[in-house]
């Protein structure tokens, strides 16, 4: 049963979306947080460029 879910990603649909994560540094405390977020892979450099 998992080769089949496995190979069902694996097809091309199930890559359309990439988890991002970026490091921003607080500007209250200058502690670094780190900002989270599933992005369609066609908004990955506008996800960076914010």
């Amino acid at each position: 049963m998992a080769k089949k879910v496995v190979a069902s990603l694996q097809k091309g649909e199930g890559r359309v979306f990439t988890k991002c994560i970026k490091m921003t540094k607080s500007p209250k405390s200058g502690a670094y947080i780190f900002d989270e977020e599933i992005v369609h892979n066609d908004h990955v450099k506008d996800f960076f460029a914010i």
